[in-house]
This record gives C-alpha cells, sequence and structure tokens, in this order.
C-alpha cells in the first residue's frame, strides 16, 4: 500500500524534511498531549509539553543513532516526555511539586510520581495509548487508500458494532461480503501498525 522507503527517524534526520516532521508531529502529538493532561497538566501546560518535546526530539534527532540494546525510541521518546511534563510542574512553583492535583483526592505527589522511571502504571498507560496512536494513525492511512463504502462497512461492523446482517442490508451487500471486508481491513491495519512501527526503529 506504502512504497518502500527510508524510515520515517532516518528522513527526520534532515531537519529540512517537512513533510517527514509534519507526519511524525501528526502520529505522536496525541500521544505526548494525552500523556500530559492525565499527569494533571492543564491544556496550556500540556500544549507545552508537546512543544517542548517536539524541539527537544529536533535538538536530538540529526545525530540521533537507533541502538536497540540501549532502548527503545518510545522509551526513550517517554524519557523526554517525562522530563518536560516534571519542568511545567516546577514552573508552578515548590507547592505544585508534591500536591495532589486538585480535585483528585486520590493523587500520590505528582512530581514524586513522574520522576520515577520505574512506575508500572506510567509505563502501562504509555504502552496502552501508545498502542492506541499507532492504530488511531493506521486507521487514518488505511481508510485514505480503501474504497470509502468498504470503509464504511468495517467502520459499522466493527467499530459500532452493528449485527452483520444489519450492515449487510444497509449497503446493499451479503452478509458474506462484510465479513470479508472487515477480514481484509482488519489485515490492512495490522500490516500498517507494523509498518509504522518499523518507521521509528
Amino acid at each position: 500500500m506504502v512504497r518502500t522507503r527510508a524510515t520515517l527517524m532516518g528522513r527526520m534526520k534532515n531537519l529540512d524534511d517537512q513533510a517527514s516532521w509534519q507526519e511524525f508531529f501528526e502520529i505522536y502529538w496525541p500521544l505526548i498531549y494525552g500523556l500530559a493532561r492525565k499527569t494533571g497538566l492543564n491544556d496550556a501546560e500540556a500544549q507545552d509539553v508537546v512543544q517542548e518535546t517536539m524541539v527537544a526530539v529536533s535538538k536530538h534527532m540529526p545525530g540521533f543513532t537507533y541502538d536497540p540494546a540501549i532502548g527503545t525510541f518510545k522509551a526513550w521518546l517517554l524519557t523526554l516526555t517525562r522530563w518536560r511534563i516534571v519542568d511545567q510542574f516546577r514552573k508552578r512553583g515548590p507547592i505544585a511539586l508534591h500536591q495532589p492535583h486538585p480535585g483528585d483526592s486520590a493523587r500520590t505527589g505528582t512530581l514524586d510520581r513522574i520522576a520515577d522511571e520505574k512506575t508500572s502504571d506510567w509505563a502501562a498507560v504509555w504502552e496502552t495509548d501508545w498502542r492506541k496512536t499507532l492504530l488511531t494513525a493506521a486507521m487514518a492511512r488505511v481508510q485514505r487508500h480503501l474504497d470509502p463504502q468498504k470503509f464504511q462497512i468495517f467502520d459499522f461492523y466493527v467499530n459500532r458494532e452493528w449485527p452483520p446482517d444489519k450492515v449487510a442490508q444497509t449497503f446493499n451487500v451479503a452478509v458474506n461480503q462484510v465479513y470479508l471486508v472487515k477480514n481484509r481491513v482488519t489485515e490492512m491495519l495490522r500490516e500498517e501498525v507494523q509498518r509504522l512501527e518499523r518507521e521509528v526503529t
């Protein structure tokens, strides 16, 4: 579906490659923003985290070398994001660093939790959101390359959970066609998610 090319990270080493940087931003800004919001930052602070994390990525990228023995890109991006989130809490002043977010009495000290790289819930949230981010990006790409009716059939059957006979009747196709579309689009999504993963290795 997509022609063979250098990985996204390889292309991003050229800071003048605006198309690749825009592609990276469109895929990953919701991940960074969402994590920032979940730690208790407000919208403006989370937007700053996104901007500052992207700046940090751009500064490191020209000399960045991927080494799986050291760590994954996913973990590296989490580290950059965490530092920018901590910076936002520091800007609030010393009281904010140790107080729970207003309206959530169940929170522990925010900065302490953010600064702990081995916090299992932090890693779990990042992993879950990472998968959702890739799936969302894959869905958008597949939709651009798919016949609109086939994507609608998939959407109504899988995402909206309509019964297959209702989908078939709505789109005037056989029930068997609904199953075929579902299987084909699912495979396309799987392949696209794998491609996106390869793009950042």
